[in-house]
């Protein structure tokens, strides 16, 4: 039955649509699919037909999901996103007559703050990676990358060298919905383009790739490959905290803030589209604004 569900042409036809045209990475659309499957097995088990569902059954399989599954409000809120876009899909098809997911609203959830990395946790990461290895020299660069530019991690596995400006230290990356931005880089990451463009690229490009990030065996790094290589990055530091290409986007935009860096600039930066995307990172600099204004303010302490 889950093979059969697997291949249901809906799904299927959804799928190429993320891929090819919203342009999603391969890690996203794992995951719509994985939801949807998942939802389209409970249905079939309870004898219901995906293209007349209404809201009370909606209701029961959000009941099924936290009273069964033991699901976290995370989970249930990422897995209604999944189905309102899918229906969303099937009725401008006119597979469905309209979206019922569409009003459906998930379980309240506290905003988390972002996690990042201060400088001096940066800089034992940095510290890492072997400079005159080539597998060294990639992974270097991956971090440089990933926190001197605050990319996406689909967006850094999608670079071209081709992309690269060397002489106006500039990147152009291909984002969500396919937009297109360039980002600047520094002198950290200049240098670890350099090294790694002229050694370990060209002995890792045995397949003749055009991508900046190979694997050993010559072929494109994924983005499981990214969060696996980080991963083991910092299993050889003594920082007691887990690690994801996102926090290293987070540490970007909160060290810029952090060194006085106005919000909209942040925003064009990461490529928000909206600048309320941008605003939970204000929340992450309060204690640092605390510690400029009792430092910098003549009257904020009185003289003992």
């Amino acid at each position: 039955m889950e093979k059969d569900i697997e291949n249901n042409k809906y799904l299927v036809s959804f799928l190429e649509y993320l891929k090819y045209q919203k342009n999603y990475s391969d890690y996203t659309i794992i995951s719509y699919k994985n939801d949807i499957v998942e939802y389209l097995e409970y249905i079939s088990r309870e004898a219901l037909d995906f293209k007349d569902i209404e809201y009370g059954d909606i209701r029961f399989y959000l009941m099924y999901l936290k009273e069964e599954k033991k699901d976290n409000n995370s989970s249930i809120d990422r897995k209604l996103s999944a189905l309102r876009g899918f229906y969303k899909y099937l009725a401008n098809e006119k597979v469905v007559k309209s979206n019922p997911f569409g009003l459906v609203s998930g379980p309240k959830k506290e905003k988390k703050l972002p996690r990042y990395f201060e400088y001096n946790e940066l800089e034992e990461l940095f510290n890492v990676p072997d400079r005159n290895d080539p597998l060294g020299q990639r992974d270097l660069l991956l971090l440089e990358l990933l926190y001197a530019t605050g990319v996406r991690v689909g967006e850094l596995t999608s670079i071209k060298v081709k992309d690269i400006d060397l002489s106006s230290r500039s990147i152009l990356v291909l984002g969500k919905g396919n937009k297109e931005r360039i980002v600047t880089y520094g002198d950290y990451c200049s240098e670890a383009i350099s090294n790694y463009l002229n050694d370990g690229y060209i002995r890792l490009n045995t397949l003749n790739q055009e991508y900046l990030f190979l694997n050993k065996n010559g072929g494109v790094l994924t983005e499981r490959g990214v969060r696996y290589i980080l991963d083991q990055i910092i299993k050889q530091t003594s920082l007691n905290k887990n690690i994801s290409p996102h926090m290293l986007r987070h540490s970007f935009a909160t060290h810029l803030l952090n060194e006085g860096c106005d919000l909209l600039t942040v925003q064009k930066l990461l490529g928000h589209e909206s600048i309320k995307a941008t605003q939970i990172y204000t929340h992450v600099t309060t204690d640092r604004l605390k510690e400029v204004y009792y430092s910098s303010f003549p009257r904020a302490k009185k003289d003992d």
